[in-house]
């Protein structure tokens, strides 16, 4: 077997053991057969709207939730300046021991 079906030593079967280019195949074979036999279904801007405001009302009513997505974004956009704040704040608090 070659290594591209092997992952973390577990052998990979079946549609995840195929090629990239032959998954999409069989997929965009699945969709068009979907749309034809009018299985499939597509969206309207208003069905849209109106799944993503239930999303979003599903996703804000848990507050805890919410405050720790709030903080991971704060770190992510902030993270990096409180960081060098901080390692300034270690170098000066080292140079003050040492002139004490």
């Amino acid at each position: 077997m070659t290594s591209n079906n092997r992952t973390n030593g577990n052998v990979r079967r079946g549609f995840a053991g195929m090629d990239p280019a032959r998954q999409r195949e069989i997929a965009s074979k699945g969709g068009r057969a979907a749309h034809e036999s009018g299985n499939a279904h597509e969206f309207t801007s208003e069905e849209a709207r109106e799944a993503g405001r239930k999303g979003g009302q599903a996703v804000s009513s848990n507050r805890q939730h919410m405050a720790e997505i709030g903080r991971k974004g704060g770190e992510a956009s902030h993270g990096s300046r409180n960081q060098m704040r901080n390692q300034r704040n270690d170098t000066d608090d080292t140079q003050q021991n040492r002139n004490n």
